[in-house]
């Protein structure tokens, strides 16, 4: 495989979209012991030994910290950094303060097509290694990735588990927790003619030993005002597909039923609602199934989780 490639900018590419999160991840594992050992489920990566720490080392931006892929830059001096650091510091070598040029460091990515290193979320259960080039384009997808805290309406940097994100809504953001496959929720609004953008999670449910969150929003679906309630996975896709939902909001012997599929966490709630992927109730209709004068919204929506054979 030729530095520089289609693969390596495929791979460049992916690598910045990683956290400082994932960056201390990586970071962490260098320093702990060169030998792993075998897991039970494969991921498509090898088990083995861990490259030298000492070429590991050499592999690390100076300046991010991050891993470095094709292009890798030097100074004359041999000093290396990783591309967006070499824009960042004005092509400048922030250790000898010579110019970098162009010099393009290809031993060094040729070193790192021999190397092979752990997943960074080893600590959480994934114990496959990976060839240097491909580790990167596994972790995106990794299913022992931590997961987003998934409370809607803040912008929650939390990470972590799903026990860890349980613990987490209940107590700093004050989420209900419910057991039970079914939910009955009212909303209620003084001025239903004021729609703006907010999100709420109501409540989280533990049902059949796994954990759903309920979210309801007010928005503007083009110029019209509309309120849609949703029902998010505390998991993975894979597991989520194994559940289905209803929903349903009504009055004056009329009603709406939406039936779908939970989406997982991994999928924002903004990316959820954007894609109108649950229960969409019009103002009017909304209001309609308020009663009374129509100066106060009232909603309740019922619902249960079941799961598919």
């Amino acid at each position: 495989m030729a530095p520089g490639g289609s693969s390596f900018k495929e791979v460049l590419e992916s690598h910045q979209i990683f956290s400082d999160y994932e960056t201390t991840k990586a970071k962490s594992e260098a320093n702990g012991n060169s030998t792993f050992t075998k897991s039970r489920g494969g991921l498509g990566g090898k088990h083995g030994i861990n490259s030298k720490n000492g070429v590991y080392d050499l592999l690390e931006c100076p300046v991010c910290k991050n891993l470095m892929y094709p292009p890798i830059h030097q100074c004359p001096n041999g000093h290396t950094l990783c591309l967006s650091c070499k824009i960042a510091v004005h092509n400048c070598c922030p250790t000898c303060h010579h110019d970098l040029g162009n010099i393009r460091c290809l031993a060094l990515e040729k070193v790192a097509e021999t190397m092979e290193l752990p997943c960074r979320y080893q600590n959480l259960g994934c114990h496959d290694i990976f060839p240097y080039y491909t580790k990167l384009k596994h972790e995106q997808n990794c299913p022992f990735r931590p997961y987003s805290c998934p409370y809607a309406g803040s912008e929650c940097s939390v990470m972590g588990d799903i026990p860890t994100l349980l613990a987490h809504l209940k107590d700093d953001h004050k989420v209900d927790m419910h057991d039970g496959c079914t939910f009955n929720h009212r909303y209620v609004k003084s001025n239903p003619h004021e729609v703006e953008n907010a999100t709420w999670m109501l409540t989280v449910f533990n049902c059949f030993g796994r954990h759903f969150c309920l979210h309801f929003e007010a928005f503007l679906l083009g110029t019209a005002p509309v309120y849609m309630a949703f029902l998010r996975f505390l998991g993975d896709d894979n597991e989520a597909s194994k559940f289905k939902y209803s929903l349903e909001v009504g009055a004056n012997s009329r009603k709406l039923i939406w039936q779908g599929i939970p989406r997982s966490i991994r999928d924002s709630h903004r990316k959820v609602r954007d894609s109108q992927d649950g229960l969409i109730i019009q103002r009017n209709l909304a209001l309609y199934f308020s009663g009374g004068d129509r100066q106060q919204l009232k909603l309740r929506i019922t619902g249960r989780i079941w799961k598919e054979d």
